[in-house]
């Protein structure tokens, strides 16, 4: 697939973004609840603090007209709002240090308050940013498989890591400019008003201008970043997945087209940020034009009132010290009016992750357990299969009308060509997805009965996919089983044949396997998943095609363990390799999702179906085997092409 072709997906998230309803109320109702101490406290902090920035400029205009500019006048008096008179001092001397007294604590205390302004909405942002990571985390992993189907991992690590990160800004410097610059612009407004109500409204008539223009800016901006949340997204996918198939890249000799791909979708995310930057480059400059525009008129008018000229309807008078002040907090209010627009661009920003977010919180469960649900209990580990029909959509059946039982302690292979359903007749038992139709039980309790931890907890899987977490050796085979000392790790490790050649790594069990595993071959990571199993110790276990990397030797040792394992424990196995399920007590064989052959490897093979010309072709008889199953097999290889599978 092409560059363009990436450029033109959809988002992945959009049917989720699009069902996010209030993202921003729920975020502040759903998270910001238990966080009040932190809000209150950043919020009254950043009142008080900003009240005492105020001080300066007020006392600074007072000290202008009665201390020095009406030094020795008989009618000057030094007057404060709200300090009463017998506080201030009777000499100049005297109020001189008393001005700069209260300009100290003004200071002093306004550091006090920023402190404890920055530690409330970094705490409450921090809190938020946590919890709602985590939530999205595990409302992810607790998703249906067929969501993860549809979704790459650098889409939705996008939004675990991106989208949240992009709330904490919002929520430490979006909240906290904002209660700032709120106090600053009512309490200036107020000051101003009282200082020089007239002066007052050359100042203020800007602030309608502003606020139409950001309004047009927020429904501008809004769409665009959404665009660029979704093309973050398939930035994180592409890079996700070319660094996991970096061995295929090299390999292929693909280094330049995958180059290309990458920069196909940096141009997609580099075209949509350029886009939403460039609104944003306008509209600040735009702004501060307007606020430049009032504080020139509040100088010049301002200017020609303390000459006592004035102009037109604005003709009371201007001290010096009140024109000081008012030039000073005037600039203190227009420029704070225009970083709204900031705050603006800091909500829209976030407003578009938080939607992703809630939307992925939304989304629904195919797997509903019931609140009700028993626990399973495990006492014989009979399992029946009845009319099982299952498909991962409406427009397509995988298994239809599936029966079939296994008593407790025997072994059932499951066999067919490739896209039969053995995969998914052996999910449904995990209830990784629920039957559309039919029922499966364990002793008689229907899965859909029983809690999911429980029943998995009885259930051992070890896949042909096999994966390794980033960590040592023994901490992968203790994984689900946490609380095994190292002595039990050591002997499942025996049991799955992995002992031998854990003690040539080089650092034993405390070895690192990187990546993914990618220190250690597939037969090794295929044994240590084995020895998970083992350490387990289920009352069933599933084996889906479990020596499917190994060698024929080492397939040997492993299906000895097997053969261990396997004793009076109930086993669903895969296998294309037909010699390692021909013991099995029963074997079951699936053709286009339903049951076509079942009995034992003699019985089959005397029968001369299916199973006999599978195992024919691995016997390597192809000359042997009849023309309507190599047609059939054709057919299939074309139909799975034909799916893209």
């Amino acid at each position: 697939m092409g560059a363009s072709a990436v450029e033109d997906e959809d988002d992945p998230f959009e049917e989720q973004r699009e069902k996010a309803e209030n993202p921003m109320r729920r975020l502040f109702t759903e998270y910001g609840s238990d966080n009040k101490l932190a809000f209150v406290v950043g919020v009254l902090s950043s009142i008080v603090a900003r009240v005492l920035d105020l001080l300066p400029p007020i006392l600074l205009g007072v000290a202008v007209d009665t201390i020095f500019e009406l030094q020795g006048a008989p009618d000057r008096q030094y007057t404060l709002q709200l300090i009463p008179q017998t506080w201030i001092p009777g000499t100049e001397r005297g109020q001189l240090f008393f001005t700069v007294g209260i300009i100290a604590f003004a200071f002093f205390g306004g550091a006090a308050f920023h402190y404890g302004r920055n530690w409330g909405w970094n705490s409450f942002s921090q809190h938020i940013q946590h919890r709602v990571r985590t939530d999205t985390y595990d409302k992810m992993q607790r998703l249906n498989m067929d969501f993860f189907a549809d979704k790459q991992t650098g889409e939705m690590m996008s939004i675990l890591s991106n989208d949240v990160n992009r709330l904490e800004r919002f929520l430490n410097d979006g909240m906290n400019s904002a209660f700032r610059l709120g106090v600053m612009v009512i309490g200036i407004a107020v000051v101003l008003v009282w200082t020089n109500w007239q002066l007052a409204t050359i100042t203020l008539v800007i602030v309608p201008l502003i606020a139409v223009f950001t309004y047009y800016f927020i429904k501008t901006i809004q769409p665009k970043y959404a665009d660029v949340r979704s093309s973050v997204g398939k930035v994180n996918s592409r890079l996700e997945n070319n660094l996991g198939g970096i061995q295929v890249i090299k390999t292929s000799n693909t280094e330049s087209f995958e180059s290309d791909r990458v920069d196909g979708v940096s141009q997609g995310y580099f075209d949509a940020n350029w886009d939403a930057i460039s609104t944003r480059i306008k509209f600040f400059p735009s702004l501060r034009v307007l606020s430049g525009v009032g504080f020139v008129l509040t100088f010049f008018i301002g200017g020609l009132m303390v000459l006592g000229n004035g102009i037109g309807p604005f003709t009371s008078t201007l001290r010096p010290g009140e024109f000081v002040t008012f030039i000073l907090l005037s600039q203190r209010f227009i420029w704070p009016m225009a970083q709204f627009g900031q705050i603006i661009n800091m909500y829209q920003r976030a407003r578009a992750s938080s939607s992703r977010i809630f939307g992925l919180m939304d989304e629904p469960s195919r797997i509903v357990e019931d609140p009700e649900a028993d626990e399973l209990t495990v006492s014989d580990g009979e399992i029946v299969y009845e009319d099982v029909t299952f498909g991962y959509d409406e427009s397509e059946t995988i298994i239809e009308d599936v029966s079939f039982d296994v008593d407790g302690g025997d072994t059932l292979a499951l066999v067919g060509p490739t896209g039969a359903g053995k995969s998914t007749v052996l999910k449904l038992l995990l209830r990784m997805y629920d039957v559309n139709e039919g029922s499966i039980t364990i002793d008689g309790q229907d899965l859909r009965d029983v809690t999911i931890p429980s029943l998995r907890r009885q259930i051992g899987y070890v896949s042909q996919d096999t994966f390794m977490f980033y960590g040592t050796v023994a901490e992968n085979i203790a994984y689900g089983s946490f609380e095994a000392d190292r002595e039990s790790v050591i002997e499942a490790a025996k049991a799955a044949e992995a002992h031998d050649f854990i003690r040539n790594l080089p650092d034993g069990y405390d070895t690192e396997v990187g990546e993914r595993g990618v220190k250690l071959s597939g037969g090794q990571r295929q044994r240590i998943s084995i020895a998970r199993a083992i350490l387990k110790d289920p009352e069933i276990l599933i084996l889906d095609e479990a020596t499917s990397d190994v060698d024929t030797e080492t397939e040997m040792l492993i299906q000895r363990s097997l053969d261990r394992l396997t004793q009076d424990r109930t086993t669903f196995s895969i296998a294309h390799r037909l010699s390692t399920i021909k013991d099995a007590d029963q074997i079951v064989v699936l053709e286009g999702g339903q049951i076509v052959e079942r009995g034992t490897h003699d019985g089959l093979i005397a029968e001369d179906g299916l199973y006999a010309h599978l195992w024919g072709v691995q016997a390597g008889e192809i000359d042997e085997l009849p023309d309507e199953f190599i047609e059939r097999a054709q057919q299939r290889d074309a139909n799975r092409i034909e799916a893209g599978e």
